[in-house]
C-alpha cells in the first residue's frame, strides 16, 4: 500500500476529528476561559499576599478537565490532586466559594480551613483537592466501589498527573479495579514536568496510557490540549466504564504554563519551549479560531463573553477579600475523635 503524503496524511486527520457544534463550541470556550481567568486572578492575588500556602494554577491545561465533563453526567463522581481550582468550577462550584476558600475565609467551600489544596463538595460529588501525591487515586477507586456496591448508575473521574503516575498506589488501585471490574475513568494529566523533573527523566516507560497493560486495563493517548480530542476520547472511556467493562486509562498530553507551583521559578524549561506552546497549542485560543471561522461569533462578540468572565472573577476575588475569616471555633467542628 503506498504511503500517503503529509497533506493526505493531515487531510485525513482533518476529516476523523470530532466536530463541536457551534453551541458546544461556545460552551466550551466560555468554561475554560473561566478557567484561565480565575487562576490568572489568583497567581495576582497570591502575590499580594491575599493567598497563604501552597498554589497550583491550572493555567495551560484547561481543555482536559472542560472536554471530560462535556462527556460525564450528573451524578459522576470526580477526585483529583492539589491543581484542582479548575476541576472545582467546571463542575459547577461558585466562583466565589472558590476564591473565598483560597483566602482561607468564612464562605469558602470549605469553611476557610482547607485552602487552595483541600477543597470539597457533597452536592456535586467532588471529594477533592488532595495534597498527598497519588492519594486520591485510591480514593476515586474507592468512590467507584461504593458506585457499584450501592448499584448506581455513576463513573468515577480520578485525575492524577504524571509525577503521581509512579506512585505505588495507583497499581494497587488498578489491580484492584480490575479485579473488580469498578467504574473508574483514570485520568491522568501528563503535563510532561511532574514537580519539576521531565517525564523522560523520571519514567522508564513514557506511555502513561500503557501503565494498567498488565491488568489489562485499555488505555489511550489524547491530545490534551484540544478539547474536541479530549471530550471524545472520554466519552468512550465514560462508556466503557459505566456499562460494566471496568476500568479506562485516558493520558491526557498536555502542558502548564505555569511553574509547580507559585513558589517554582520553572527554571527547568525554556521560554522558547513555553511560548511555542502558547502560540501553537494554546486549548482557548484553538476554541477562538474556529469560532472566527465558522463565524460562529465575531470578535466583538467574544470580547463580551471575556468581560462578563472577568466580572464573575473580579466578583469573586472582591467577596474572599471582604468575607469575614471562621470564626475561632471552626478549629474544633468536623474532628473525628
Amino acid at each position: 500500500m503506498p504511503k500517503k503524503t503529509d497533506a493526505a496524511a493531515k487531510a485525513s486527520t482533518k476529516a476523523n476529528m470530532p466536530a463541536f457544534t457551534k453551541e458546544e463550541e461556545l460552551h466550551a470556550y466560555k468554561e475554560m476561559l473561566l478557567i484561565r481567568r480565575f487562576e490568572e486572578k489568583a497567581g495576582q492575588m497570591y502575590g499580594m499576599g491575599l493567598i497563604g500556602g501552597f498554589c497550583h494554577l491550572y493555567i495551560g491545561q484547561e481543555a482536559v478537565v472542560t472536554g471530560i465533563t462535556m462527556a460525564s453526567k450528573k451524578g459522576d463522581a470526580s477526585i483529583t490532586g492539589y491543581r484542582d481550582h479548575g476541576h472545582m468550577l467546571v463542575v459547577g462550584l461558585d466562583p466565589k466559594a472558590v476564591m473565598a476558600e483560597l483566602t482561607g475565609r468564612k464562605g469558602g467551600l470549605s469553611k476557610g480551613k482547607g485552602g487552595s489544596m483541600h477543597m470539597f463538595s457533597e452536592e456535586e460529588r467532588f471529594y477533592g483537592g488532595n495534597g498527598i501525591v497519588g492519594a486520591q487515586v485510591s480514593l476515586g477507586t474507592g468512590l467507584a466501589f461504593a458506585a457499584q456496591y450501592r448499584g448506581e448508575d455513576t463513573v468515577s473521574l480520578t485525575y492524577f498527573g504524571d509525577g503521581a503516575s509512579n506512585q505505588g498506589q495507583v497499581y494497587e488501585s488498578f489491580n484492584m479495579a480490575k479485579l473488580w471490574n469498578l467504574p473508574v475513568v483514570y485520568i491522568i494529566e501528563n503535563n510532561k514536568y511532574a514537580m519539576g523533573t521531565s517525564v523522560e527523566r523520571s519514567a522508564a516507560t513514557t506511555d502513561l496510557s500503557q501503565r494498567g497493560a498488565s491488568f489489562d486495563i485499555p488505555g489511550e493517548q489524547v491530545d490534551g490540549m484540544d478539547v474536541r480530542m479530549v471530550r471524545d476520547a472520554a466519552e468512550r472511556a465514560i462508556t466503557h466504564a459505566r456499562e460494566g467493562k471496568g476500568p479506562y486509562i485516558l493520558e491526557m498530553l498536555t502542558y502548564r504554563y505555569r511553574g509547580h507551583s507559585m513558589s517554582d521559578p520553572a527554571k527547568y524549561r525554556s521560554k522558547d519551549e513555553v511560548q511555542s506552546m502558547r502560540s501553537e497549542r494554546d486549548p482557548i485560543e484553538q476554541v477562538k479560531a474556529r469560532l472566527l471561522e465558522n463565524d460562529w461569533a465575531t470578535e466583538d462578540e467574544l470580547k463580551d463573553i471575556d468581560k462578563d468572565v472577568r466580572a464573575v472573577v473580579s466578583e469573586a476575588a472582591d467577596f474572599a477579600t471582604n468575607d469575614p475569616e471562621p470564626d475561632p471555633e471552626e478549629l474544633y467542628t468536623e474532628i473525628t475523635v
